[in-house]
C-alpha cells in the first residue's frame, strides 16, 4: 500500500504508542501503601471491604466515579495526531 512519508508499519507503531501511553498512565495512577479510612475529598467513611479491595484507597465509591468520568472526558485527546492526517 501507497504510504507517502510514512514507513511501512506507520499506522501499526502509531496504535502501538497510544497503548503504550496508555498503560503508563495507568499505571502511574495506581497507588501503594495504606488507604485511608476517611474520603480525602468529602470526609465519608470508607468501607473495610473497599479498602482491602483497593491498596491506598484515597477516594469513596462517590467521589471516585466523578473523578473517574473527568479524566473520561479528558481522555479523548490524541496528541500524536488523528488518524486521518496520518493516512492522507
Amino acid at each position: 500500500m501507497a504510504t507517502g512519508w510514512a514507513n511501512e508499519g506507520a499506522v501499526q507503531e502509531q496504535i502501538d504508542a497510544t497503548v503504550e501511553d496508555a498503560i503508563k498512565r495507568a499505571r502511574s495512577q495506581l497507588r501503594k501503601g495504606p488507604g485511608l479510612i476517611h474520603c480525602e475529598e468529602c470526609e465519608a467513611e470508607i468501607p473495610e471491604a473497599r479498602r482491602q479491595a483497593v491498596p491506598g484507597v484515597r477516594l469513596c465509591v462517590r467521589c471516585q466515579e466523578a473523578e473517574d468520568r473527568e479524566q473520561h472526558a479528558a481522555s479523548g485527546y490524541n496528541r500524536r495526531g488523528s488518524k486521518d492526517s496520518q493516512l492522507r
